[in-house]
């Protein structure tokens, strides 16, 4: 969430309500509603860090606020992000590890863990179908990312086929 608020803050200088709305306005229903604590922590990190800076503004007949601004080196740290690429494919798969060692200890089968593995991915697909319906088709960013999960999903799922023609 740290580099998120950074981008938000590059924009314009906000307060935590402020950063919450934009953040689901930005991505919709696919981005999980962030926590207002969590986003008050984490700028009070960032804050620690150098990252950002707040300024308390009076406010009549309501508490004080923060409004956060972005400093120099929060611009660099943001910017070193947006320029590095993204991991790619995960090698230390946590499936796949429990996939080739649980059946040596005797612990499960490697069918059942992945037909169980399988249910799993088939419900997320279902959620995120069911989650696709009910996104407006005006919102590109959430479709867009409810897509990318699916894709992922279907991979993952022609994966398991795969691991099941060669170890089961």
């Amino acid at each position: 969430m740290r580099l998120h608020l950074l981008a938000l803050l590059a924009k314009e200088p906000a307060h935590g309500y402020e950063l919450k709305q934009a953040l689901e306005q930005t991505f919709g229903s696919a981005y999980p509603s962030p926590n207002i604590g969590q986003i008050y922590v984490t700028l009070g990190r960032l804050e620690k860090d150098g990252l950002v800076r707040a300024v308390g503004v009076e406010q009549s007949n309501r508490p004080n606020k923060k409004v956060y601004y972005l400093t120099a080196k929060g611009r660099e740290h943001l910017t070193t992000w947006v320029d590095e690429p993204t991991e790619g494919p995960r090698v230390r798969d946590e499936f796949f590890m429990k996939l080739v060692l649980a059946p040596l200890t005797g612990i499960a089968d490697r069918m059942a863990l992945i037909n169980r593995q399988r249910r799993h991915y088939l419900s997320l697909m279902s959620d995120l179908n069911d989650l696709l319906d009910r996104t407006s088709p005006t919102d590109r960013v959430a479709i867009l990312l409810i897509e990318g999960a699916m894709l992922h999903l279907q991979a993952d799922l022609d994966w398991l086929e795969r691991c099941q023609e060669d170890l089961a």
